[in-house]
C-alpha cells in the first residue's frame, strides 16, 4: 500500500476515534472499517491478523460499553426510563443545538425524567450524575477498544 493510502487509512481510524468522544461519525465502527481496508489491501497473514484482533477488541468493547454503565446504574437505582428519556431528548438537542445539543439534551432528559420520578432536585440531581458518570464510563471503554485496535494496526504498519 502507497504512502498516500496509508496516511488516508490512519486518518479515517483518527476520525473514528473522535467520533466516539463527539458522537458526529460511527467513531468504532469507522476505524474498524478503515482497518480492514487496509487488511484487504496488504492481503497478508499480518494484515488480517491485525484486523482480527481489531474485530475482537472493538467488538468486546461494543458489548462492555453497555454491560458495564448499565450494572453501575442499577446500583445507583437509576431506571432505564430516564436514561431513555435523556436519550430522546439528547437526540433533539443534536439537531436542536448542533454538535453540542447532544450534551445538553441527555443530562436535562435525565433530570427532568428523574424529578418526576424522585420529586426533589437534590435526588434528581444525583441520579443525573450517575447517568453521565455511566455515560463518559460508556464512552471510556468504546474509547480503549479502538484505541488498541488503532495501536495494533500502527505497530504492524511500522514495525512489521
Amino acid at each position: 500500500m502507497n504512502t498516500f493510502a496509508l496516511v488516508l487509512v490512519g486518518v479515517a481510524i483518527f476520525a473514528g476515534m473522535l467520533g466516539i468522544v463527539i458522537p458526529i461519525l460511527p467513531g468504532a465502527i469507522l476505524s474498524w472499517a478503515a482497518i480492514g481496508v487496509w487488511a484487504f489491501e496488504e492481503q497478508t497473514a499480518t494484515a488480517w491478523t491485525v484486523w482480527a484482533l481489531a474485530t475482537v477488541l472493538i467488538g468486546a468493547s461494543q458489548v462492555v460499553k453497555y454491560i458495564v454503565p448499565e450494572r453501575k446504574l442499577r446500583e445507583a437505582g437509576v431506571p432505564r426510563r430516564s436514561m431513555m428519556i435523556g436519550a430522546l431528548l439528547g437526540i433533539v438537542g443534536f439537531f436542536v443545538i448542533p454538535v453540542v445539543g447532544l450534551f445538553v439534551g441527555f443530562p436535562f432528559g435525565v433530570y427532568l425524567s428523574e424529578r418526576q420520578r424522585l420529586g426533589s432536585h437534590a435526588t434528581a440531581w444525583e441520579s443525573t450524575k450517575h447517568a453521565l458518570r455511566a455515560s463518559g464510563l460508556s464512552i471510556l471503554i468504546e474509547f480503549a477498544g479502538t484505541a488498541l485496535a488503532a495501536a495494533a494496526w500502527l505497530i504492524a504498519v511500522l514495525f512489521l
